[in-house]
């Protein structure tokens, strides 16, 4: 237990200092280390996914240092890239006084 809450951590800082403008890089504090934590542990379970089941390479424990790593940033850059499109259409809707026409 221990060791999953300290490479989720470690996974969630490293993984937020190599993306490059992530969506929470204006959160400090407290928050700021559950948010990488949260990123590490959910990331450690993607990587498990992709590396251990889908491709069937890797440790058979689901924390793993390599899997966690790299499906941490993944995980990091699939949020940041959703609130950048949800931040997108709340600024259309907002400016645009409601939701976009479907093209026909």
């Amino acid at each position: 237990m221990l060791g999953a809450l300290s490479l989720g951590l470690f996974c969630g800082i490293v993984a937020r200092t190599l993306v490059p403008g992530d969506m929470f890089r204006d959160m400090a504090g407290p928050v700021s280390w559950l948010i990488s934590l949260v990123l590490g542990l959910v990331g450690a379970l993607l990587g498990y996914l992709i590396f251990t089941v889908r491709l069937g390479i890797g440790d058979t424990h689901i924390f793993d240092w390599g899997g966690a790593l790299i499906g941490t940033i993944i995980v990091l850059m699939i949020a940041t890239l959703v609130f950048r499109r949800t931040r997108a259409a709340r600024a259309y809707i907002h400016c645009h006084g409601g939701r976009p026409q479907a093209m026909t």
